[in-house]
């Protein structure tokens, strides 16, 4: 499923990912492509609320290094 979102939407969504990922290095590119993927999926249900997007991008991030 496809989902078009504002541009306001879509540069928070951008912001976030930068913040929440901005000791990611480089090379871990998928680790920065799963914390998108999930600001994307909270953002296609409707929260888009910075609190919300900023938590779960933290969760996916945590997540990601684990694994």
């Amino acid at each position: 499923m496809s989902y078009m979102f504002s541009n306001e939407v879509t540069a928070l969504l951008r912001r976030i990912l930068d913040d929440v990922c901005a000791d990611v290095s480089i090379g871990d590119s998928g680790i920065k492509a799963r914390v998108a993927s999930r600001l994307l999926e909270c953002a296609a249900k409707g929260d888009v609320s910075v609190e919300g997007l900023r938590a779960a991008g933290r969760c996916a991030l945590e997540e990601a290094r684990a694994t």
